[in-house]
């Protein structure tokens, strides 16, 4: 850690809340968010860095996020687009998976075209880079944390993206509106949130089609999931959040919520309470 990633300023921990971790606690590896360099900031919003030891395979699974991840492991290389419905993991053994997360709108200039063409799908790094990012891969496997890390970084700043100030805007104004659906609860459609960003439904499901790489309907959805995960896990009853959220009735949350969890939100909370 007292090296200095590219872009020079020092590495540092990344807090941020395990939200959509399906029973955190139960986490069977270790995991830990890293920042990364200046000049990918606009992009990307943080490494992440699981490492496992086990004596029996361990299944995490997650409520994804509208975001894309390019991870790295022994048995693969890959960007990882927008996943629409319940995504898991099983781990054995011993292993590690060093991982970048980019921010909404943020693999656009990566992506060679709509970041749509790579939701719910696996592209391996040599299929989208060829033979370097079949490199990368091995580099990578063969480095430390840090230093793979830094292969990374230098990989994607390589590929050129616009340096400030002339990055595309359309970048931040995905990334804000994202942020917006997630963090103020009371946004249930999407009219609220083109009226938001001033302007007309369809164009904002063109912009998050081409950036975000899903429907802002979706991202909307997915984020008062997010919360209901986190609310059923502390009690709260499943039909009072239904309204709350934006629902037509209890029944619906309860679809909608199985989809992603893969289990309805009282088997939720009897899971998460044992």
């Amino acid at each position: 850690m007292g090296e200095e990633p590219a872009g020079g300023a020092a590495r540092r921990l990344v807090e941020t809340r395990q939200r959509g971790w399906i029973d955190p606690a139960r986490a069977g590896f270790g995991h830990s968010r890293h920042s990364c360099a200046e000049g990918l900031s606009p992009y990307a919003e943080h490494f992440w860095i699981s490492t496992w030891d086990l004596a029996e395979p361990y299944t995490q699974r997650l409520i994804s996020h509208p975001t894309v991840n390019l991870t790295v492991t022994e048995e693969y290389a890959r960007v990882a687009g927008v996943i629409r419905g319940e995504f898991s993991c099983t781990l054995e053994g011993r292993g590690r998976v060093v991982g970048l997360r980019f921010r909404p709108g943020g693999f656009r200039p990566f992506a060679g075209g709509p970041v749509s063409r790579l939701t719910g799908r696996f592209v391996s790094l040599p299929d989208m880079y060829g033979t370097a990012g079949a490199t990368l891969w091995r580099e990578v496997l063969a480095s430390p944390d840090e230093e793979a890390m830094r292969l990374i970084e230098r990989f994607l700043l390589d590929l050129r993206p616009a340096p400030a100030p002339t990055i595309d805007p359309l970048i931040e104004r995905a990334a804000a509106l994202v942020a917006a659906a997630e963090t103020d609860q009371t946004i249930t459609r999407v009219d609220q949130l083109a009226a938001l960003a001033g302007t007309s439904v369809r164009s904002l499901q063109r912009l998050f089609q081409e950036y975000v790489g899903i429907g802002p309907k979706w991202v909307i959805r997915r984020f008062r999931l997010h919360e209901a995960a986190e609310r059923v896990r502390d009690g709260l009853a499943p039909a009072d959040l239904a309204a709350e959220l934006g629902y037509t009735d209890q029944a619906h949350l309860t679809r909608d919520f199985a989809a992603a969890v893969g289990l309805p939100p009282a088997a939720y909370q009897r899971l998460t309470s044992a």
